[in-house]
């Protein structure tokens, strides 16, 4: 079973996500905080990050740029699920190694599973 961190902050989103991607056959860990998502990643790899950008103490470009710079995680598949809609951000979370930039009002949560599977 392929395992997803959800790194988001909204509990209303996480429900919802969470409960989408078990019903997809995923497994799910969540982190709702930037502190909790680095301390997560320092101990396990799960095959997919969703990653929100705006978050507590620690932001998700932030995170995102330790996940490419860390020998061991830098390879890991990351993808963006943001309300940051500008195109600028979006050419960021891309050149900072982000696979793809989903913004969360132009997908549904099957759509998000839809672009999981292309990826894992």
């Amino acid at each position: 079973m392929k395992t997803i961190l959800l790194i988001e902050d909204d509990p209303f989103l996480i429900d919802i996500y969470v409960t989408k991607f078990k019903e997809s056959g995923f497994s799910v860990e969540v982190a709702n905080d930037g502190e909790s998502a680095l301390r997560y990643l320092e101990e396990k790899k799960p095959d997919l990050v969703i990653l929100d950008i705006v978050l507590p103490q620690i932001d998700g470009w932030e995170i995102l740029r330790k996940i490419k710079s860390a020998p061991g995680l830098k390879d890991l598949k990351v993808i963006i699920l943001s309300n940051l809609s500008q195109k600028e951000e979006v050419k960021r979370g891309i050149n900072l190694g982000s696979m793809k930039y989903l913004i969360k009002a132009h997908y549904t949560p099957s759509q998000v599973v839809e672009e999981i599977k292309e990826i894992i």
